[in-house]
């Protein structure tokens, strides 16, 4: 539904294994999960300074998106938008905000917060759709907003937008905004992305190197610590990214591992695919 699903998505179709070999391997602890029999795991997305995960689920008997939010205990909820067809929540912050997007009956995509069961519809002025993907502690949120070729990124502090637009980028996604307003994303023209970090109205490009079809940022704290995912060829690969040097995150045995987002402790939330087609969610401490 959303551009995060839909790039994850294009990720799982589009990494190769030889760029796993680019970066030195962090050293992890993981701590894994499942989702209830009756869904299938789609995406594992951010995660709360509590240690609240958030991601996007599918009814097996439905086939229907749905959101989730998976509690510090392990308590799985399951969320649909009001009126929605496909819902997803992609970023939490520490009071317990969720930020999320839904599509309607007609196709149209809207952001939108949960805080405590209370849902805020968040729409760009006049946009086709509108994606939302994080929420700082202060209020601060990221997104998308746009349709077809070209879609730009925002800022919304204090009732104000601040478009955000990677030069010669068709489309720029901003994933996640930590205290400070550092946005990190991915913009891309064609099929290969560009990871970027956005502050104060300054691009700065991250790269993981030599992968073919480029890299997503997808989470960064307040220490400035960044997660993210190079893509290749039909896999993707998490990393961690600190002072310049990236570190592959990799569960031992698996297929792939996908990062989701990072926390103000350090936890990473994220994805395992153990096979093509069998996926369990994850938290890791990485060093």
């Amino acid at each position: 539904m959303g551009p995060r699903h839909s790039v994850l998505a294009i990720i799982v179709l589009l990494v190769s294994l030889t760029s796993a070999l680019h970066a030195t391997k962090a050293s992890c602890t993981f701590d894994t999960f499942t989702v209830p029999s009756k869904y299938t795991l789609n995406a594992v997305q951010g995660i709360g300074d509590d240690g609240t995960i958030v991601g996007q689920l599918q009814d097996n008997a439905t086939q229907l998106l749905v959101g989730f939010m998976r509690s510090p205990s392990g308590v799985i909820t399951v969320y649909s938008a009001p009126k929605s067809i496909t819902t997803g929540l992609y970023g939490e912050n520490a009071t317990g905000t969720s930020a999320g997007s839904y599509q309607d009956n007609g196709s149209k995509v809207h952001g939108f917060t949960l805080a405590n069961g209370t849902f805020t519809a968040i729409n760009y002025p006049n946009a086709a759709n509108t994606w939302l993907f994080d929420v700082n502690h202060v209020g601060a949120m990221v997104g998308s907003y746009g349709g077809g070729a070209s879609v730009k990124g925002f800022l919304f502090v204090n009732g104000q937008y601040t478009s955000i637009a990677y030069p010669s980028g068709q489309v720029t996604y901003p994933m996640a905004v930590n205290d400070h307003n550092a946005v990190v994303g991915s913009a891309a023209s064609g099929w290969v992305n560009n990871g970027f970090l956005w502050q104060d109205g300054k691009f700065t490009t991250i790269n993981f190197p030599k992968s073919r079809f480029g890299t997503i940022l997808t989470g960064i704290n307040n220490s400035g610590l960044i997660v993210g995912n190079h893509i290749s060829a039909d896999k993707s690969f998490g990393f961690i990214y600190e002072s310049g040097v990236f570190k592959g995150i990799v569960y031992p045995g698996s297929y792939y591992t996908v990062v989701g987002g990072i926390n103000n402790n350090g936890l990473i939330s994220g994805q395992i695919f153990l096979t093509a087609t069998e996926t369990i969610g994850y938290t890791a401490v990485c060093k």
